[in-house]
């Protein structure tokens, strides 16, 4: 654990592979490459973008980086898909720039080349998902038009081996990952507390991500904890909010019906008695209506 506790950050084993590990850029090349046409020729030289304002719980999983005349910016989720992708990749894009254009190219009289970018959001969950879909940011807009003046898209690609996405048989490295986290998840329903270090071991035997498992087995099983904490709070974050809301629409219900039987003359103690609350309470409640 203290390689975890010893670290500003913490990646997610997506990142590693596809960012940090010392074979992360031919990793990054051959899903460059399963995701175009044109293969990249020989020798191609790779930029790692680290933004690191978007940080959430110190983690990471996402990343981008330079190829030729473009930002590629790629997302892992595990759990359920985040509908605001386009937005969180709106202000990831934005940090990108900003650490790409100098400063005094943004003053320029004439129009300063930037890279063309593009999103990809890997989906692994086990919720019901689409085997490829584009999430766009004008879909969130409170005011609909049909030309927007801004517009981002996120294309979103199932990468569960039952959905059988093209890309795993371009992609190597990522249809290993993909094995990988179906063996893991196997091992974790077990509620074993060696899952991490089962679902490794099973993996080298089966060659999946093996090199990468031998040379940094006990690495990954920090990374795997990590990536377990991260999902937890959020599904906790998320318990927490709907239990919030749920409460909130009980109060306004609440105000709602006392409202409507003081307009019926009724008093307090009728109030009360009806609704089934104390007359404290509903003291309380007639003070914040005249008060609002």
């Amino acid at each position: 654990m203290a390689a975890k506790e010893n670290r500003k950050y913490k990646n997610s084993v997506f990142v590693d592979l596809f960012f940090e590990d010392e074979s992360a850029e031919e990793n990054e090349i051959s899903l460059y490459n399963a995701l175009h046409e044109e293969v990249l020729p020989v020798g191609t030289r790779v930029q790692k973008i680290r933004v690191e304002d978007v940080l959430y719980m110190n983690f990471y999983n996402d990343i981008s980086f330079g190829i030729e005349d473009k930002v590629i910016v790629f997302a892992e989720h595990q759990s359920t898909i985040n509908e605001n992708m386009p937005l969180r990749d709106l202000l990831y894009i934005g940090r990108a720039l900003e650490q790409i254009v100098p400063v005094r190219d943004r003053y320029r009289k004439r129009a300063v080349r930037i890279p063309s970018p593009e999103f990809y959001t890997f989906y692994n969950g086990k919720e019901h998902w689409a085997k490829e879909k584009i999430l766009r940011l004008s879909d969130a807009y409170a005011q609909k038009d049909g030309n927007p003046m801004l517009e981002l898209c996120v294309k979103v690609i199932n990468i569960n081996p039952e959905k059988g996405h093209e890309i795993l048989d371009k992609c190597d490295i990522l249809r290993e990952y993909s094995e990988f986290v179906e063996v893991l998840r196997k091992h974790q329903l077990t509620g074993s507390p060696d899952a991490y270090k089962r679902a490794i071991e099973e993996c080298i035997e089966a060659g999946i991500l093996a090199d990468y498992l031998r040379k940094k087995g006990s690495e990954v099983v920090n990374m795997l904890i990590a990536e377990y904490d991260y999902d937890l709070d959020l599904e906790v974050q998320r318990e927490e909010a709907y239990a919030a809301g749920e409460q909130e629409g009980q109060r306004k219900k609440l105000l709602d019906l006392v409202q409507k039987k003081l307009k019926k003359g009724k008093s307090i103690e009728a109030i009360a008695e009806e609704l089934e609350e104390s007359q404290e309470e509903i003291a309380k409640i007639i003070e914040v209506l005249k008060n609002s």
